[in-house]
């Protein structure tokens, strides 16, 4: 998705960016995440004066995940809004008094800040339900099907020593 000043600035009007990326390789690392389709980015990248393109529109993607508390599969969709102003850079000491990420060059690509808008919103601790109770650390019974009987009580280690003192 590669951007040019100068074409921008010669058309003077507003280009459509519509490509899928594939962003499998991002997430390889997190086990949780069991299938994802292609980041969908459909885009538009309007050039305003000064060397500034203002790039706006949305991101999408699919995934299947597992429920970071009880580990049943889910399904995410991830819709993202992106919006970002480029203005491009003839030195990296300019001083930067705007918003807008300063960019080397005739040209840019566009992928990796669309794909670093997609890793600040897939969910870090998916979640399938804001309630879900997790699994028994004891014995691996769903919680969310009713309770198993298992004594999980915590006890500080420092007073372990008191629990059966009132027992003898």
């Amino acid at each position: 998705m590669q951007l040019h000043f100068r074409k921008m600035a010669s058309s003077g009007g507003q280009i459509s960016l519509h490509e899928s990326l594939d962003v499998s390789a991002l997430v390889n690392n997190r086990k949780d995440i069991t299938a994802i389709s292609p980041l969908v980015a459909d885009l538009s990248a309007i050039s305003h004066t000064e060397g500034v393109i203002d790039v706006q529109g949305s991101l999408k993607a699919e995934l299947d995940m597992l429920c970071s508390r009880c580990l049943k599969p889910m399904h995410e969709h991830l819709n993202i809004e992106f919006q970002e102003q480029f203005k491009q850079s003839a030195n990296s000491d300019e001083d930067q008094e705007d918003d807008a990420i300063l960019v080397e060059g005739e040209s840019f690509d566009l992928a990796p800040y669309c794909e670093e808008s997609f890793l600040m919103h897939v969910p870090f601790v998916p979640l399938c339900d804001e309630d879900c109770k997790g699994l028994c650390p004891t014995c691996g019974h769903d919680l969310n099907e009713g309770d198993c009987g298992c004594d999980n009580q915590v006890i500080d280690p420092r007073l372990a020593g008191l629990k059966d003192f009132f027992n003898k």
